[in-house]
């Protein structure tokens, strides 16, 4: 068994190599499938929704592991590659004052319009309710993984670490931004 581990690890190496952005794509929407599972089985609901699985994967598929790649490549060419202390310190910040509120701002107008399908008056005033705890929170857990990413990790592989977090991450952000679903009027 170990051996086939080894091949497929071997696989993805490869994969990420050659096909960078797509590799990074894929497994940012294989760890928001798993992410949106444990979040479903985690607030109760019983049997998996797979239309809004399947519009968790669309999401990683098609933003994070885009995102991600591009935000870390212009990260490296800002600051050459650098990995000393200061130029880390910079890119923690720049990335915590810019992606980090964006994303999570996409992300709740993303869950509440085209995941739950809320009207954007209702979106809207959940973000006004929730968005400065959810990016206060953030403000406090993603500095020290985006250190420890820019600091000890390879670029090339900054992507699936930060994917990787993120899939816990996405737990607690999916637990924020689900709403009560309201009863039908009678």
């Amino acid at each position: 068994m170990g051996s086939v581990a080894k091949r497929g690890l071997q696989q993805y190496l490869l994969q990420l190599q050659q096909h960078p952005l797509r590799t990074k794509a894929i497994t940012a929407g294989v760890l928001s499938a798993i992410s949106d599972i444990v979040s479903q089985k985690l607030s109760g609901i019983q049997k998996l929704q797979l239309r809004r699985l399947l519009l968790k994967v669309l999401f990683g598929v098609a933003y994070l592991g885009p995102f991600g790649h591009f935000l870390h490549i212009i990260l490296d060419k800002i600051f050459k590659g650098k990995k000393d202390t200061k130029t880390v310190a910079k890119k923690v910040v720049l990335e915590n004052l810019t992606s980090s509120p964006w994303n999570n701002l996409f992300f709740m107008v993303y869950y509440g319009m085209v995941i739950e399908g809320r009207p954007w008056m209702q979106v809207k005033t959940k973000i006004k309710k929730d968005y400065p705890s959810v990016q206060y929170t953030a403000w406090t857990f993603w500095p020290v993984v985006g250190w420890l990413n820019h600091q000890y990790v390879p670029l090339q592989f900054r992507v699936i670490f930060h994917s990787a977090v993120a899939m816990c991450w996405g737990i607690f952000l999916n637990l924020r931004a689900r709403t009560m679903i309201l009863p039908k009027a009678k």
